[in-house]
């Protein structure tokens, strides 16, 4: 069973498992705490009953709560959580970074919104805004491509054409939906961008207390399923270490060595070959509506 989502916020605060990073000299962690909604019986993000929304003016502060981890523990954080913007009231599902000094660096929006099955976000979360931000840490450029975000190639492309060393993945997906690609997405990702991918997912199952449908005609449910786990990371040659647990919580360390991102972009020469203006000349047609497919019969 998944750990209840307010007790989730305890056990991540905890110095113990502060302690156990600091244990195995992690200076990167990336979190699947609060990344993704879990709607509750009434088709509300479960996150609304536990107060769990962070406004735009909160994500800024100094004194935030993961703040003291990285002073003292030297890493840097990439904290998912439900934003709500303090003068729209719109919800984001965001990613905000902190650095090991302390400091807020920014925050990245998810830019693309399921609407498959339960999953159906666009109810309620809105499509990011933020572009493809990627970070300058004193450990590497890192950026975040959350959960759905893994299905877009493009979106994987543009975090690299930003100079992105490793992308990080906070998802919560379940079995039977996307258990057969989950090994697939971020190692492709990988290696056709040249950098590391660090692929999270949920894991674990929850039940609600209220049965809820989803649009789809299948019976009312309490349950979402089984979150599969599986977390991996992958280097740009496409080595990818072992998957951790689909029953458990784990903690997944690796060493990544960010010369080997270069060295494979000059064996492989995809980002030379990869001809950007012919693409983009062609997604401009696409995008139109008067776009007409090259067909030849």
């Amino acid at each position: 069973m998944v750990v209840p989502l307010c007790d989730r916020s305890e056990i991540f605060h905890s110095p113990a498992i502060a302690n156990g990073y600091f244990t195995c000299a992690i200076n990167r962690v990336g979190s699947e705490t609060f990344p993704n909604q879990f709607t509750s019986g009434d088709g509300k993000p479960a996150h609304t009953e536990f107060g769990h929304f962070y406004g735009s003016s909160y994500i800024t502060a100094p004194n935030g709560t993961r703040t003291p981890l990285c002073i003292k523990y030297n890493m840097v954080i990439v904290s998912p959580i439900l934003e709500r913007d303090d003068v729209t009231d719109i919800i984001w599902n965001t990613a905000v970074v902190i650095n090991n000094h302390g400091r807020v660096m920014g925050k990245h929006r998810k830019n693309h919104i399921p609407r498959v099955g339960d999953f159906n976000e666009s109810t309620y979360y809105f499509e990011g805004n933020t572009g493809h931000p990627v970070f300058e840490t004193e450990f590497g450029r890192i950026a975040i491509n959350i959960c759905y975000g893994r299905h877009h190639p493009l979106n994987w492309l543009m975090f690299g054409l930003n100079g992105a060393e490793i992308v990080f993945n906070p998802s919560a997906t379940i079995t039977g939906l996307s258990e057969p690609l989950w090994g697939i997405e971020a190692r492709n990702a990988a290696i056709a961008n040249g950098y590391f991918t660090c692929a999270i997912n949920r894991v674990g199952s929850e039940t609600f207390p209220n049965q809820f449908t989803s649009g789809d005609g299948k019976p009312a449910h309490t349950q979402f399923g089984h979150f599969y786990g599986s977390s991996y990371i992958t280097a740009p040659n496409g080595t990818r270490t072992p998957g951790l647990s689909r029953i458990k919580d784990g903690l997944l360390v690796a060493e990544l060595d960010l010369n080997l991102n270069r060295q494979v972009k000059d064996v492989w020469g995809f980002q030379m070959t990869q001809r950007l203006p012919m693409y983009a000349e062609s997604l401009t047609q696409a995008s139109q509506l008067s776009f007409e497919p090259q067909r030849i019969k």
